[in-house]
Parts: structure tokens; sequence; C-alpha cells
């Protein structure tokens, strides 16, 4: 399939949906997909950036995790 091709039917696809919030994900994927390496880290706070380090430290330490069936209960 042709780019054009893959273009046009992707527009038909997004002209039939009617779930603004399925179309709010598809715009927040493509858009993701687009940005160039370290834009979205840059585009963060001082303290969001801290946040996420401290974060993501956080997760190597088994006390801090959640069972999933406690995860699944909630949601």
């Amino acid at each position: 399939m042709s780019t054009t091709a893959i273009k046009s039917n992707f527009h038909k696809l997004i002209d039939k949906i009617e779930n603004e919030n399925l179309l709010k994900q598809f715009y927040q994927a493509l858009l993701s997909s687009t940005r160039k390496k370290g834009e979205l880290w840059n585009s963060l706070t001082k303290e969001e950036q801290e946040d996420l380090l401290l974060s993501y430290e956080e997760s190597f330490d088994e006390t801090n995790h959640i069972p999933y069936d406690e995860v699944k209960k909630k949601y």
C-alpha cells in the first residue's frame, strides 16, 4: 500500500470515529511519536523531572510495589 493510500485510509478511519476520548488517545499517541528525542523531558519542570527520577529510583525497592490483585481490585 502506498503512502498516499495509507494516509487516505487513515483519514477515512478518523472521520468515522465518534468517540472523543478515543480520538484524543490517537492524537496523543501520534503526537508523542513525532516528538524529537528529549523533547518530552525538556518540557517538564525541574520539579517534575526530579519527581520522575525519584519515582524511578523508588521503583527498584520491592517494598514500594503494590500487588497485582490490589491494583486489579481498585481498577
